[in-house]
């Protein structure tokens, strides 16, 4: 009874903030807002974008999670230290940090504005840029856990007959851990689509072109409080989505 009475305080501090969120929802007008031009804007960009970061990371996190998994180097730790720090460095460091590399004065972006004219920051593609450097760990965790749990005797057994190790990679290793890429997958999605604070910081602000749904709601904030509940509500919807979409697996793996 004891560990009850908490546990329900814990629930409703949870779900109150969610209820208010419903109850708030101007439901009558709910289409003729989700239609509107700037939420229509704000969405299709932060679907985009959100698909592209995490094209980007399954391309580059798969590989980094099997080299973590599957080999062994000097300060290996430290590189998977490494890559875990976006899951607890405040976004908006992460957005000064890629300001400081990719910006038109930074190491590497001042070179790309020389050389070949390309600007990542306060563009589109430093939307995605920053939403694959806070999502990727998320996908490098999920697939680097199914690596390690995938008995390793198969690659070994397709190795003797003769494979390749990309070979092996590819025709075993991956359907082996294609369900821990999948969900490593959707959750890389899921945190690229609500990122904020790197996107602000790196890629601004820019209605059509760098405003995604959480910025969006951060201005309607200003002033429209009912916009910025309505696209709260889509992001709601979506987290959920997820989140029932991955219970199963998770109930199994427990």
């Amino acid at each position: 009874m004891l560990l009850v009475v908490p546990a329900v305080i814990g629930l409703v501090f949870l779900l109150l903030p969610l209820a208010g969120l419903l109850v708030r929802t101007p439901w009558t007008t709910l289409p003729q807002r989700l239609t509107a031009p700037g939420v229509l804007d704000a969405l299709r960009l932060s679907l985009l974008s959100a698909t592209l970061a995490t094209i980007v990371c399954v391309v580059l996190g798969v590989p980094l999670a099997w080299l973590l998994a599957r080999t062994s180097f000097p300060g290996q730790r430290l590189v998977r230290a490494l890559v875990t720090v976006p899951l607890v460095l405040p976004p908006v460091v992460g957005g000064v940090a890629l300001l400081l590399v990719f910006g038109r004065r930074g190491l590497l972006g001042g070179w790309l504005d020389a050389t070949f004219g390309v600007t990542l920051a306060f563009t589109t593609t430093g939307v995605v840029l920053a939403e694959t450097f806070v999502a990727m760990p998320f996908l490098v965790i999920a697939v680097e856990g199914a690596l390690r749990a995938a008995d390793p005797r198969f690659e070994e057994a397709a190795a003797t007959l003769g494979a390749s190790r990309w070979t092996a990679f590819r025709r075993v290793t991956l359907p082996l851990v294609a369900p821990g890429v999948a969900a490593g997958a959707v959750l890389c999605w899921a945190r690229a689509l609500g990122e904020f604070g790197a996107t602000i910081t790196f890629a601004g602000n820019y209605p059509g072109r760098t405003q995604t749904m959480p910025l969006a709601v951060y201005l309607a904030l200003e002033t429209d409080l009912q916009a910025a509940v309505v696209l709260s509500l889509v992001l709601l919807v979506v987290s959920v989505a997820i989140l029932a979409g991955l219970r199963h697996r998770w109930i199994t793996a427990s």
